[in-house]
């Protein structure tokens, strides 16, 4: 099985660009018009972390898609700015 973020990401690579991405779900908000909330910013302060052509998750989207076929492999817990606690990142594949 193949997830979206992993096909981007290996597809814009053989045109020589590198892009980082970061997954987690959880419950928006429609703010002004624009998806936000937590979970939006949980997503994105996980894609930071990323290195060029790299898809990191939270431990909510591993969990999520157990069975799959996706491979993850621990990177650790980080503190992502203006988010509570400490979050466990995988990188997929």
């Amino acid at each position: 099985m193949s997830w979206h973020g992993i096909v981007v990401c290996d597809r814009v690579r053989d045109l020589g660009i590198e892009i980082r991405a970061g997954a987690h779900t959880g419950e928006c908000q429609q703010i002004a018009g624009k998806v936000g909330g937590i979970a939006t910013v949980i997503g994105a302060r996980i894609a930071s972390l990323a290195a060029p052509g790299e898809v990191l998750t939270s431990s909510t989207v591993r969990d999520l898609t157990a069975g799959s076929g996706l491979h993850f492999e621990d990177r650790g817990a980080h503190q992502l700015k203006g988010v509570p606690g400490q979050w466990r990142v995988f990188a997929a594949s």
